[in-house]
């Protein structure tokens, strides 16, 4: 870079989906909220940094006063990884969204918002995010994920009128896209929406 030799480090990921879901019946947002190890880990070097300080040992010892879990729940989008070569990207995103948030939503009802790299330090990988119109009559199950995968995933309301407060407030943890999908929202859809 610039003449001098550099080394990064990288993971190599799947690329992924997201869905922006909107619940008209009662015009509210459908997030998801799960227990992410790396934001709990974050939180555990936060409040104890003396764990992290000798980086060279392979086992961490065990903390005496351990941080509760919920330190490490965060709220997202509804989304999944692309590792399903035979569907499409819109198929992957319909079948997350009846697996996390129980909603049956067809492919055709999708609108594409954009793509963006995610996680460019470490990953670099590509994120499509989706906008997707529900009703209560689409909602055929619980969602929560899959078990079976280790999923344990929170579905979780936020009404319209609440939603540019929940994107600012820094005391509930949410992931960029909650932020960017609730404004690109308010700019696209919410003037559209019939007047009070």
């Amino acid at each position: 870079q610039n003449g001098t030799k550099k080394f990064w480090d990288f993971m190599r990921t799947h690329d992924s989906v997201s869905i922006l879901i909107f619940n008209t019946s009662r015009q509210c947002f459908v997030v998801v909220k799960q227990f992410r190890p790396a934001v709990y880990m974050c939180e555990v070097e936060r409040h104890h940094p003396e764990v992290f300080r000798d980086q060279d040992k392979e086992s961490f010892s065990r903390l005496a006063d351990p941080l509760p879990a919920a330190v490490g729940v965060t709220y997202e989008l509804c989304a999944g990884i692309i590792d399903k070569p035979d569907l499409s990207l819109e198929e992957i995103a319909c079948g997350e969204v009846l697996e996390e948030c129980g909603y049956r939503v067809p492919v055709t009802e999708l609108q594409r918002i954009t793509s963006y790299r995610s996680g460019v330090g470490v990953t670099g990988s590509r994120q499509t995010l989706f906008y997707a119109e529900v009703t209560d009559q689409m909602r055929t199950g619980e969602g929560g994920g899959q078990p079976e995968e280790g999923e344990l995933i929170e579905v979780v309301e936020i009404p319209l009128e609440d939603s540019m407060k929940f994107a600012y407030d820094e005391t509930l943890p949410k992931t960029m896209g909650v932020i960017f999908s609730f404004m690109w929202f308010q700019n696209n859809i919410a003037p559209k929406l019939p007047k009070k």
